[in-house]
């Protein structure tokens, strides 16, 4: 039975949606033909390539991908009930905090960038962690003057003050419509009652079970009685974080920064040598800043500023690309890989010297994402064969006048609002230490800072004197929530993890989907590569046609077939319509839309 014009158009099954059978056309000709074309609807249909091996989730009033079933069940329940996209947004963070634990969170930070529709407005909201006040330069530092990596990852030391909570209560607060009670009832009913292990999560918590158990409070809300690991389809339940949430659904962030979260907090610190005290947390606020705007082929790309590198330079290579055919040479081609990471080694060799947290340093970001620096740059590279690394430096930008395992989230409503969102605790479940009491997984950002400037942190990126520590200054990000408008309207929305992978992800993302007119979720299942300067190698993901690999290697570059590359949530606006993909790369990941 046909209930809705919708019905004609299109079948929806569990919130995904299909093409046309057969034979419903003779039906949709009957009602043409007998009613006119007003029988139909001046809206244009969902795109559909038959050609096309993937296909996205299609829907028309509002959309959520995540990585995490529950978290976008979560925030789709919210746009049904009439909130925004922000309203949402919030939700689908502090859910994430209970279900996608590796990852998502309250004792960590990030950045949400939010196109508000009334007034047409791009908003950068930066929540990433700040160095405590008693944070020094060379605190990581070992007798030998070599950095003390169990220091900088699995201490207390290890830990930034977190913003996770101030910078969704800030985004609620100034452009939601729900109140934080609201957006905290989902997290707090899955933290309670619990929810079924999926195997996800079981193999996550089995990779970093033994550094787990240098916490108790970790292993008891993460294993069995006995360190037993949980088995696939068991009830999990965090009181403890139900606990924490419900504070600050009664109390507000003021919960967490000054009030009872804050005194566990505190006590944990003070008792196991670390240095965030009561001060750091009471005065760490979140910053609305300006987000970075670029251009590429006549379409607006929107990104996060620094203390994040990834708006910068993705916008950098951007330009850059912009002087070769759209298309490049054919996608994932042995010439237009090429040119991607020549493009790729440029611009990460500027990151290890320019970027840093803006209240500390001169970030040159106008001279960075300028087009003319761009050409200059361009002019370095070699469309033939591969420039080794050693051979590059950071370039001279004019001065500005003026982890693995992190998130992204993406969100669009009814009313033309979005949110793309990444936040993090670095590294997968962050130091792996639990505050006693609470549920809250602390954060080991303070790896993101140059320990010491000129040699790799734990991702291989180096990084210099603008990122050293310092006290209350915030730790470079790679993360790169982005938001593509077209015609002044948000037209992608992406983002993902993956440490310094990131801006390739959503690189190629978008190129994926402006210059190889990809569908979404073509764009998203698509083979990746990433390459940042140092080391000097080009890393690919599986499934790489082995005769390019083989033409790559021939034109100089070390090759690596390595880890896959990011995990992207992606949400595009087309007319009418709106077509999301979850990234396969993370199992459970979900794009849902009504």
């Amino acid at each position: 039975m046909i209930h809705s014009l919708d019905d004609v158009i299109f079948m929806k099954h569990n919130t995904k949606s299909y093409p046309v059978p057969a034979k419903r056309i003779s039906v949709i000709i009957f009602l043409f033909l007998l009613f006119g074309s007003n029988a139909l609807t001046t809206q244009e249909p969902p795109i559909y390539n038959p050609k096309d091996i993937f296909q996205p989730v299609v829907a028309k009033h509002g959309m959520v991908s995540s990585a995490n079933m529950y978290a976008t069940e979560a925030g789709l329940q919210v746009l049904k009930e009439g909130g925004n996209a922000i309203d949402a947004a919030v939700t689908v963070g502090f859910t994430l905090a209970a279900t996608f634990p590796r990852a998502g969170n309250l004792g960590g930070g990030g950045f949400m960038l939010i196109y508000l529709a009334d007034p047409k407005k791009m908003v950068a909201i930066d929540y990433r962690e700040k160095a405590p006040k008693a944070a020094s330069r060379d605190m990581f530092l070992d007798e030998s003057g070599n950095v003390d990596s169990e220091k900088s990852l699995h201490s207390l030391l290890a830990v930034g003050v977190p913003g996770t909570v101030a910078g969704l209560a800030m985004a609620l607060e100034k452009y939601g419509t729900m109140t934080l009670e609201r957006a905290l009832e989902p997290a707090i009913d899955l933290a309670e009652k619990g929810f079924p292990i999926d195997s996800e999560l079981r193999r996550s918590l089995l990779s970093v079970k033994a550094r787990m158990m240098a916490s108790p409070p970790s292993m008891k809300i993460f294993y069995k009685e006995g360190g037993v690991s949980y088995d696939q389809g068991e009830i999990f339940k965090q009181e403890d974080l139900a606990w924490s949430l419900k504070q600050i659904a009664r109390h507000g962030p003021i919960a967490f920064y000054k009030g009872k979260i804050a005194e566990k907090i505190v006590c944990y610190m003070k008792g196991g040598g670390g240095l965030i005290t009561s001060e750091d947390l009471a005065s760490y606020n979140p910053v609305i800043r300006e987000p970075v705007h670029g251009t590429y082929r006549g379409y607006d790309i929107y990104s996060t500023p620094p203390p994040s590198s990834g708006g910068v330079h993705l916008i950098q290579m951007l330009n850059m690309l912009e002087r070769f055919p759209r298309g490049l040479y054919g996608h994932n081609t042995a010439k237009t890989i090429h040119i991607l990471v020549e493009t790729m080694k440029l611009a990460f060799a500027d990151r290890s010297k320019y970027l840093g947290d803006p209240d500390f340093v001169p970030v040159p970001v106008t001279g960075l994402i300028s087009k003319d620096y761009a050409n200059e740059l361009q002019r370095k590279l070699n469309t033939e064969r591969a420039t080794p690394s050693e051979k590059i430096s950071p370039g001279t930008p004019g001065r500005n006048k003026e982890g693995v395992d992190t998130t992204h989230f993406s969100v669009i409503d009814r009313y033309g609002n979005a949110v793309s969102n990444t936040y993090t605790l670095n590294f997968s479940y962050g130091t792996k230490l639990t505050v006693p009491g609470t549920g809250i997984l602390l954060n080991n950002e303070m790896d993101d800072f140059s320990s010491k400037p000129g040699v790799p942190n734990a991702y291989g990126l180096i990084g210099g004197e603008y990122n050293s520590i310092e006290p209350e200054k915030r730790m470079l990000s790679s993360m790169t929530p982005t938001i593509v408008l077209k015609n002044g309207k948000p037209y992608l929305l992406t983002g993902s993890p993956g440490g310094s992978r990131i801006i390739s992800a959503v690189l190629q993302i978008i190129l994926n989907v402006i210059d190889f007119n990809m569908n979404i979720a073509s764009a998203t299942n698509a083979v990746r590569v990433h390459h940042q300067w140092l080391p000097d190698e080009v890393v690919v993901e599986e499934g790489l046609n082995g005769d390019t690999v083989r033409i790559i290697r021939e034109m100089g570059h070390r090759v690596v077939i390595g880890d896959t590359i990011g995990s992207t949530q992606s949400v595009m606006k087309i007319g009418y319509f709106l077509y999301g993909a979850s990234d396969p790369r993370t199992p459970g990941s979900l794009t849902l839309g009504y």
